[in-house]
C-alpha cells in the first residue's frame, strides 16, 4: 500500500546473479509504493559473489545511510549469513510472511534476504510489503536488540 510515509523510507537493493532477476522486478514495486530505491548491483546474470554485494547493502544500512535493506539470491541463505556479519545489521532469510512479520516485531530486521529459486515474484512482493509495514514492538525485544548489538 502506497503511503505518504512511503515516499521519505530509503531501501537498498542488491543481488547476486542467482538473484538478479527476482531483484529487478523488486525494484519495480517498490518504486510503484513510492520508495526511494537505491540498487548497489549486479547487474547482470553473470556470476558474481554474493559477499559483495551483502556486504554493500549491509554496510550502507549499517552506516544510516538508508532505512532498509534488500537483498536476493538464490536462496537468501548465503546473503543473510554474509549480512549478519556486519555490526548492527539483523538480517532475516524470509520465505513466507510470517516469518518477515515477526523478524520485524521482535528482532526489527532491517535487512531482508529472499531467494529467487525459492518463492516466486507474488510471495515475494507479499513478504517485501509485509516486512515493509511491519513496526517493531520495541519493549523487551528492544532489550534484547540491545544484547545483540553489544
Amino acid at each position: 500500500m502506497k503511503t505518504e510515509e512511503s515516499n521519505s523510507i530509503r531501501i537498498v537493493i542488491g543481488s547476486d546473479h542467482a538473484g538478479f532477476g527476482l531483484k529487478e522486478k523488486l525494484k519495480v514495486y517498490l518504486a510503484e509504493q513510492g520508495y526511494l530505491v537505491e540498487d548497489v548491483g549486479t547487474f547482470s546474470r553473470e556470476s558474481v559473489d554474493y559477499p559483495e554485494f551483502a556486504f554493500k547493502v549491509a554496510g550502507r544500512v549499517a552506516d544510516g545511510v538508508v532505512h532498509r535493506g534488500i537483498l536476493v539470491c538464490g536462496s537468501g541463505i548465503g546473503m543473510a549469513m554474509a549480512a549478519n556479519r556486519v555490526k548492527g545489521v539483523r538480517a532475516v532469510n524470509a520465505v513466507e510472511p510470517y516469518t518477515a512479520r515477526m523478524s520485524r516485531r521482535h528482532n526489527d530486521s532491517n535487512v531482508l534476504c529472499l531467494g529467487e529459486r525459492f518463492i516466486g515474484e507474488g510471495m515475494a512482493i507479499e513478504i517485501v510489503r509485509v516486512w515493509l509495514e511491519e513496526p517493531f514492538d520495541g519493549g523487551r525485544h528492544a532489550r534484547r536488540i540491545r544484547l545483540l548489538d553489544r
